[in-house]
């Protein structure tokens, strides 16, 4: 029996295009090349009937080693808290005022890009510090 190795991460949400570019600026993901027989992503989204145009949406690792990220639309908007949520992992083998102030800057950087500052939360003793922060449609994440 073989095992998965691959997934992709799939994010409910308004606006497709621009929650994937979003996306794409925060972790250094691509958009990928338009399917075979196309020259850009808006021929192909013209392609498609009315109701599916700008219904998707998707961004690579340019080094494919993270998970693809798609990006789907859906009528209703979003509601309560995430079950699940991507940490964005800026203060890697930074501890105290070092990785505050690295994710601090991170923060600084993904704001000027739409996003929002939910709270900042400070090591504890066992808990390294880290800020939690929603993206250009309220969708949580963690700059860790």
């Amino acid at each position: 029996m073989s095992s998965i190795k691959k997934f992709q991460v799939t994010f409910d949400c308004a606006e497709p295009e621009r929650v994937a570019r979003f996306w794409c600026e925060v972790l250094g993901y691509v958009v990928p090349p338009p399917p075979e027989g196309f020259a850009t992503w808006d021929a192909y989204d013209r392609s498609l009937p009315p109701e599916r145009q700008g219904a998707s949406f998707a961004c690579v690792d340019p080094e494919g080693v993270g998970p693809r990220l798609y990006f789907q639309r859906v009528p209703e908007g979003k509601v309560v808290k995430n079950r699940v949520h991507l940490d964005v992992r800026a203060g890697t083998g930074l501890v105290g005022d070092e990785r505050l102030a690295a994710l601090e800057a991170e923060a600084a950087r993904l704001v000027a890009l739409g996003a929002v500052v939910v709270q900042v939360l400070r090591a504890d003793g066992f808990d390294e510090s880290c800020i939690a922060m929603q993206d250009i449609e309220g969708n949580e994440f963690c700059l860790d």
